[in-house]
């Protein structure tokens, strides 16, 4: 079984082909499969749009009326697949976005490696001409990251070039192990979405024997909507939460 996992924040216009272009990749390919989403407390018409998709396709809907965060809204869709799964071993998530950035074609290129035995595989980002301009300079600026080497280590993973992008697979049994050292608490409270999926990667590749990439192209042409992303701020964020972890890294007690 895979779980398409997809965190969704005022996404109405987008949503609702995303979930028909997903139906369509699990027509041809076949594997089983269910769709979770969390609406982060969408204030346009992300919960309507989905309504009518439940009874069409086995999706379940998550989340509250209360705005928890990309971070959180992750988590509460990695606990609910981890508790819904039979076969942690053999079953997966899929992470992706609800705004056509993550293309659901790729899901296939993702299961491949999977089924060759990897427990982790991220899809490293083809940064297009076409997309904005503060996308293209945010992958510019944070390309330096790994050569500050006071925290190098701290946003890098071994193997993988671009741990910030969110279209990933991770086994089940992975999931499990990371959430289970988390305990009650979140695997990350970070406030910006790059920070928190390189937190989970972290995290996910701790667990795992083996970390396989997918190089896959963006896609901005077909987004209803401004990117969110702003280059400095976010880069800026991302040099922080390296430091805190070179802090936490020198204070943490030896077993």
């Amino acid at each position: 079984m895979l779980y398409i996992c997809i965190p969704t924040f005022d996404e109405a216009p987008t949503v609702g082909v995303l979930l028909w272009r997903i139906r369509k990749v699990f027509q041809e390919y076949t594997r089983e499969y269910e769709i979770l989403v969390y609406d982060d407390a969408s204030t346009d018409a992300t919960r309507e749009v989905l309504e009518p998709y439940t009874k069409a396709m086995p999706l379940t809907v998550i989340g509250g009326r209360t705005r928890v965060g990309y971070a959180r809204a992750v988590d509460a869709l990695l606990r609910e697949a981890s508790n819904r799964t039979k076969y942690p071993r053999r079953d997966a998530v899929v992470l992706l976005q609800a705004d056509f950035t993550d293309q659901p074609e790729g899901i296939p290129e993702l299961v491949k490696r999977f089924e060759g035995g990897a427990d982790v595989v991220v899809a490293e980002r083809e940064v297009p001409d076409e997309a904005p301009e503060s996308v293209r300079k945010l992958h510019r600026l944070v390309s330096w990251l790994p050569k500050l080497w006071p925290i190098r280590h701290a946003v890098t993973v071994a193997g993988v070039k671009d741990p910030f992008g969110s279209f990933r697979l991770m086994r089940i049994a992975v999931v499990r192990d990371l959430l289970k050292k988390a305990g009650d608490l979140p695997v990350t409270q970070a406030a910006e979405p790059w920070q928190a999926n390189l937190d989970y990667l972290h995290a996910a590749a701790a667990e795992a024997r083996r970390v396989e990439t997918v190089s896959l192209p963006l896609r901005f042409d077909v987004r209803s909507r401004a990117t969110r992303r702003d280059p400095w701020p976010d880069t800026w964020a991302l040099v922080r939460a390296g430091w805190a972890a070179r802090g936490r890294a020198r204070t943490r007690p030896v077993a």
